[in-house]
C-alpha cells in the first residue's frame, strides 16, 4: 500500500512542478491560481512522502519520489510546454525509469 501512497505523492510532485511552470507563464488572477495549486500539491506530495517514509527505506522511497517527479514533469515539458524530444532526453529519461524500478524491486 505505501508503494501505492508514494507513486500518487510523485504525482503530485509533477502537478506542483506543473504548475509553477503555468504560473511562471501567467498572470494577474490566473497566476495566483497556478500558485494556489502549486501550494496544494506541494502539500499534498509531502504528506504522502512523509506517510510512504513511515514503512518505507527513506533512501529507496525518497529516489522512487524524485524519480517519478522528474520523469513525470520532463514528460508535461514535452506535452505542455512544448519542450524538445530528442534522442538524449529520451534515453536518459528511460534509464530513470528503469532506475527506480529497479529500486522498487530490490528493496522490502
Amino acid at each position: 500500500m505505501n508503494w501505492i501512497i508514494l507513486i500518487i505523492a510523485g504525482l503530485f510532485e509533477v502537478g506542483f512542478a506543473t504548475c509553477l511552470g503555468k504560473a511562471k507563464s501567467s498572470s494577474g488572477n490566473e497566476a495566483i491560481y497556478w500558485y494556489a495549486g502549486f501550494l496544494i500539491c506541494l502539500t499534498i506530495s509531502m504528506v504522502l512522502l512523509i506517510k510512504a517514509t513511515q514503512t518505507l527505506p527513506l533512501g529507496t522511497a525518497y529516489a522512487v519520489w524524485t524519480g517519478i517527479g522528474a520523469v513525470g514533469t520532463v514528460l508535461m515539458g514535452i506535452l505542455v510546454f512544448n519542450e524538445p524530444t530528442t534522442f538524449w532526453r529520451v534515453f536518459f529519461i528511460t534509464t530513470l525509469i528503469m532506475s527506480v524500478v529497479g529500486l522498487k524491486f530490490v528493496s522490502n
